[in-house]
């Protein structure tokens, strides 16, 4: 999960953003559990400790990006590093700014994984967007290509090849938070990822409203 940024538009790191009574940083460790990613990695920058004590009582290995005014980029890189160390067959890359992304968006891009997939992109009206899954045979390849502000993009031009779109429209929407009036409009949205249930309820796959 990346939650490195310092949310400029909005005056404050986005992880720290509450959000149906909740820090985004803590939703998005849900999301990847619900959707079935052990460990999780969180990559924290601006702010990084108070977003690391939010996450102090969950089960998640943070990674304190000193490099996040790079970009996503480097957080990408930094978190795919933690990941490689721990020996994980793929990584699920998501933004915490995007709290409409539910379970069953990241459990399609794990299930075209285990179809033979080396890099799922989660697709919206047939564009890609986020999350994304990177196998581990890709590692290398991230960290030659991830940059600047476009994170991974170059490296999903360079080898289409590897790239199977998922379309997720059905059960998430991309639409993230860069301003207040963002975040007005995405809480009077259906919760794809709600605190207050199992997660076995959570990660059913629900057609999206």
């Amino acid at each position: 999960m990346l939650a490195a940024g310092a949310g400029r538009r909005l005056g404050r790191p986005k992880a720290l953003v509450e959000f149906h009574g909740e820090p985004l940083v803590r939703r998005a460790v849900r999301l990847l559990r619900r959707g079935g990613c052990a460990p999780v990695v969180v990559v924290v920058g601006a702010d990084g400790d108070r977003a690391a004590g939010v996450l102090h009582d969950t089960d998640v290995v943070v990674v304190h990006h000193d490099g996040w005014r790079s970009g996503m980029g480097g957080s990408l890189r930094a978190g795919v590093a933690a990941v490689r160390s721990s020996g994980a067959p793929a990584v699920v890359v998501a933004l915490v700014d995007q709290p409409l992304i539910g379970p069953a968006a990241v459990a399609r891009l794990t299930d075209a994984w285990r179809r033979g997939a080396a890099i799922a992109v989660a697709t919206y009206e047939g564009r890609p967007r986020n999350p994304v899954l990177f196998d581990a045979a890709a590692f290398d390849a991230v960290d030659r290509w991830a940059d600047g502000d476009r994170g991974a993009r170059r490296l999903l031009h360079a080898r289409p090849e590897w790239v199977e779109p998922v379309a997720c429209d059905a059960v998430a929407s991309p639409r993230d938070i860069d301003t207040e009036d963002d975040l007005r409009a995405l809480v009077t949205v259906a919760d794809p990822n709600p605190a207050g249930v199992t997660d076995a309820e959570a990660s059913k796959e629900q057609q999206w409203n």
